[in-house]
C-alpha cells in the first residue's frame, strides 16, 4: 500500500522524517504523489495525495500559508526536496506542519522527485499484482467451497481466513442462510429483507441497537436481488481490499443461491405433482408412496394434511409462504411435503406426536411473524391410515381452509368435522360428479339464455343471494317485481324446481355451488 511510511521505509529514497503528524498519519493510504510549486496548490491537489515540493513558492507565500493550503486539500503529507539554494528544510515549514498536524519529510539533494514517483509506481504495481493474485486464490477457494457443497457457510469461512469481519447472509424472505461472528435477530433480518425489497436496494442498513449500520453486498441469482451478504461495518470503515473480497464473495454466493432456487423449484414441482397424484385417486395411487419417500415421509404410517392460506378475500398466496411453512416443519424436525398453490399451501406429513391442532396453531404463529399484516388460517383433514387414503383428508383440509378464509375474524384453525358446511360435503365429490349435477340443473337455463339473450341464471343467483326477497332482488337487477316473477316462473318451468319450495331451492343453490367448485 502506498503511504508516506512506505516511502520513508525505502532506503534508496533517503527520506528523513521531520514531522510524524498525528497517530496513523504516516500509515494512511496515499492516492498518489503530486509535484507542485504553486503558492496555493489546494485547487489541484486531490485528497490523499503526497505533495512533493522544492519550496520555489517561498518568494510568493509563507510556509504557514502553504502548509494550510495543503491541509485544506486533504493531502496525506509533504515531502520537501532539498536543493543547493535551500540545503535545509525551512524551520517555519516544520513548525507550520506541526501546527497543522501534517506529516513532513525531506529528501536529499541527490535524489530526484522522479525516484519518488518510480517508487510509488512500483508500490502500486505490486499492490495491483497482489490484489489480482489474492482474487484468483480467493476465487479458487470460493469455487472449491461451492463445489464441495459447503454452501453459504463455506463462502463465509473463506472470507474469515483473510478478514476478521462479522458477516451474515440473509435472503429476501428474511431467512438466515449463514453467519460468522454475527447473530442477527428476527427483527434485524426483517430490516435487511425490507431493504432488499426496495428499488434500488440500499448499500447500508441500520440494524439498530448496538450493531448500528451494516454494509450490504447484493446477491442476485437470475437478475433479481435474492439475498444480501451483510458486513457489520459501515462502508466507510471497510478497506478497499475488504470491499473487493466481500464483493467477490457476493458473486459466488449468487451461484449458491441460484443452485438452491433450482433445488427448491424442483422440490415444489415434485410436491405439486404429489397433490395431483393424490387427487387422481386410483389412477395414480401407486405413485404416491414413492413420492412421499422422496421427501422422507413414511407412506405406510398414519398421515395428516394441513392447508394454510390467508383470510379475507381471494388473495393469492404471497411469495415465500411455501418456504416459511417448510422452514417451520424443519425447525420442528418433521419430514414434510410442502406444495404451494395459487391461493394456499398444503403440507403432508407423518402424524406428529404433538396434538395436531396445537401444531397448526404454532404454524399460524410462525406465518404471522413472517407476514405481519396478514391473517393466516389452517384447515385440517382427518387422519389417513396410509398413503392410499390421502385423498379424502386432502380435500377436507382444503375445504376447511376455504371456509375459514371466508369467515371474518374468529378461529384460525379448524378441522373438517368442526365446520359442518355444505361446501365440505361437496368438496368430497370428484369434479366430474359435481359438474354433472350442475349441468343437469343449470343446463336448461343456460341454453335458454344463450338462445334468447336471457338472464335467468343471473336472476337465480341474485334471488338466492338476497335470501328469496322479491323487492331486494328486483332492486339489485333493476327490473320490476313482475318481471322478476315472470323470470322465476320460467326457471321453475325449465328446471322442474320451484324456487318457492325449500327443497327445490336447496337443489338450485347446490347446483350453483357445485358449478363453482368444479371449475
Amino acid at each position: 500500500m502506498l503511504s508516506l511510511a512506505a516511502l520513508i521505509g525505502n532506503p534508496a529514497l533517503r527520506l528523513r522524517l521531520l514531522v510524524p503528524g498525528p497517530d496513523g498519519a504516516l500509515e494512511r493510504e496515499a492516492l498518489w504523489v503530486h509535484n507542485t510549486e504553486l503558492p496555493d496548490p489546494s485547487p489541484y491537489v486531490r485528497a490523499g495525495e503526497i505533495v512533493l515540493t522544492n519550496g520555489l513558492w517561498l518568494s510568493a507565500t509563507s510556509p504557514a500559508a502553504f502548509a494550510a493550503s495543503v491541509r485544506r486539500a486533504g493531502a496525506a503529507g509533504i515531502v520537501f526536496g532539498l536543493r543547493t539554494q535551500t540545503p535545509a528544510t525551512p524551520a517555519e515549514l516544520i513548525e507550520a506542519c506541526r501546527a497543522e498536524g501534517l506529516p513532513l519529510a525531506e529528501i536529499a539533494i541527490e535524489v530526484p522527485f522522479t525516484a519518488v514517483t518510480e517508487a510509488a509506481s512500483a508500490i502500486h504495481t505490486d499492490q495491483r499484482r497482489d490484489a489480482l493474485v489474492g482474487m484468483v486464490r480467493r476465487g479458487d477457494a470460493l469455487a472449491s467451497a461451492i463445489s464441495r457443497g459447503a454452501g453459504a457457510s463455506g463462502v463465509l469461512a473463506v472470507l474469515r481466513r483473510e478478514h476478521d469481519l462479522p458477516l451474515a447472509v440473509v435472503d429476501r424472505m428474511a431467512r438466515p442462510l449463514a453467519s460468522t461472528g454475527l447473530e442477527l435477530t428476527a427483527e434485524q433480518r426483517r430490516i435487511v429483507a425490507d431493504g432488499l425489497a426496495r428499488h434500488p436496494p440500499p448499500l447500508e442498513v441500520d440494524l439498530g441497537g448496538d450493531e448500528g449500520r451494516a454494509t450490504v453486498f447484493l446477491v442476485g441469482a437470475v437478475g433479481d436481488t435474492d439475498a444480501a451478504l451483510l458486513c457489520l461495518r459501515p462502508v466507510s470503515r471497510l478497506t478497499k481490499p475488504e470491499q473487493d473480497a466481500l464483493d467477490q464473495a457476493a458473486r459466488f454466493l449468487s451461484l449458491e443461491v441460484a443452485k438452491q432456487q433450482a433445488i427448491q423449484a424442483i422440490e415444489l414441482r415434485f410436491a405439486s405433482e404429489l397433490l395431483d397424484m393424490i387427487l387422481s385417486g386410483a389412477q395414480r395411487a401407486a405413485e404416491v408412496p414413492d413420492r412421499l419417500r422422496a421427501f422422507g415421509v413414511d407412506p405406510s404410517g398414519e398421515l395428516v394434511v394441513l392447508t394454510i392460506a390467508f383470510a379475507d378475500g381471494n388473495e393469492s398466496a404471497p411469495p415465500g409462504l411455501s418456504e416459511t411453512v417448510g422452514d417451520f416443519f424443519l425447525a420442528e424436525s418433521l419430514a414434510v411435503v410442502v406444495a404451494g398453490g395459487s391461493q394456499d399451501v398444503v403440507a403432508v406429513l407423518q402424524r406428529p406426536r404433538q396434538e395436531l391442532k396445537e401444531l397448526a396453531e404454532a404454524l399460524c404463529a410462525a406465518v404471522r411473524k413472517r407476514f405481519a399484516d396478514r391473517r393466516p388460517v389452517v384447515g385440517l383433514g382427518e387422519v389417513a391410515a396410509s398413503a392410499a387414503e390421502l385423498r379424502r383428508p386432502l380435500v377436507q383440509s382444503r375445504e376447511a381452509c376455504q371456509v375459514l378464509r371466508r369467515r371474518r375474524g374468529g378461529q384460525a384453525v379448524a378441522s373438517f368435522q368442526e365446520l359442518g358446511t355444505h361446501r365440505l360435503l361437496l368438496g368430497l365429490q370428484d369434479s366430474g360428479t359435481l359438474q354433472g349435477f350442475a349441468d343437469g340443473v343449470l343446463g336448461p337455463l343456460r341454453e335458454y339464455d344463450g338462445q334468447r339473450a336471457g338472464e335467468l341464471e343471473t336472476t337465480l343467483r341474485a334471488f338466492l343471494a338476497h335470501d328469496g326477497q322479491y323487492g331486494a332482488t328486483a332492486g339489485a337487477l333493476y327490473v320490476h317485481v313482475n318481471t322478476l316473477r315472470n323470470r322465476l316462473a320460467k326457471i321453475t318451468e325449465l328446471t322442474g324446481r320451484d324456487v318457492a319450495r325449500t327443497e327445490d331451492r336447496v337443489d338450485l343453490y347446490l347446483a350453483l355451488e357445485a358449478d363453482e367448485l368444479s371449475r
